[in-house]
């Protein structure tokens, strides 16, 4: 995953602290740059305002699995959950910072909704690449994987901001359970390439997924 710069990532820093000490309102983007021994100009080429410093990292990370997405896969759902854990990757590597970022946006109210339409930023790219990534594909099957990727990541990521060791095996078990409860996650096969198969799919399986695997073992 692509970082943010050095002088980006000092702004950041310094814009959580001073949030943290003086509170979100009370701190002016001029205190801001000070702080972090910029230009008032270099705050806002950087960012758009005092929220952006906030979430910043997330614009970052829908460019990067956008980017991500875009690319070939040979399991659309694998797909969407690996995108999953790179976004929980990005927050294990500096845990404390994404604290203390936590904390400030659970005290800000006009943080709290930007958060809930960032959240839904991440589900409705999944959504649209499994939409394009299986013609087919019924959007209530779509949308419903999405969401639930996207609160299962969510679950696991508040254990880790409320102070909790986390590590990122513990996402991917619990979204190998959400591909196991929509019959998508693959079972192990000894099968040989010649073999013939009648294929047993669960009830649970999106008929474009049905679909998608039989076309692979016939091509």
């Amino acid at each position: 995953m692509q970082h943010p710069s050095p002088s980006r990532t000092g702004v950041v820093a310094a814009a959580l602290e001073l949030f943290a000490a003086q509170g979100f309102e009370a701190t002016s983007v001029e205190q801001i740059a000070k702080a972090a021994g910029v230009s008032r100009s270099t705050f806002f080429r950087q960012f758009g305002g005092k929220e952006d410093v906030v979430f910043t990292d997330h614009e970052h990370m829908l460019d990067d699995l956008r980017t991500f997405l875009d690319q070939p896969h040979d399991d659309p759902w694998e797909a969407v959950c690996e995108a999953s854990e790179r976004v929980f990757e990005h927050f294990v590597r500096d845990p404390e910072l994404a604290r203390r970022r936590y904390q400030i946006v659970r005290r800000v109210p006009v943080l709290r909704d930007r958060e809930i339409v960032t959240v839904f930023r991440y589900e409705r790219l999944f959504d649209q690449y499994l939409r394009d990534a299986l013609p087919g594909i019924a959007p209530i099957d779509a949308v419903g994987f999405s969401a639930l990727v996207t609160a299962v990541h969510n679950h696991v990521l508040r254990q880790l901001l409320r102070g909790r060791k986390v590590p990122v095996s513990t996402l991917r078990a619990a979204l190998d359970d959400v591909r196991r409860r929509y019959g998508v996650l693959p079972e192990a096969s000894d099968a040989a390439p010649d073999d013939v198969v009648v294929a047993v799919f669960p009830r649970s399986m999106p008929i474009a997924e049905i679909s998608r695997r039989v076309q692979a073992e016939l091509s």
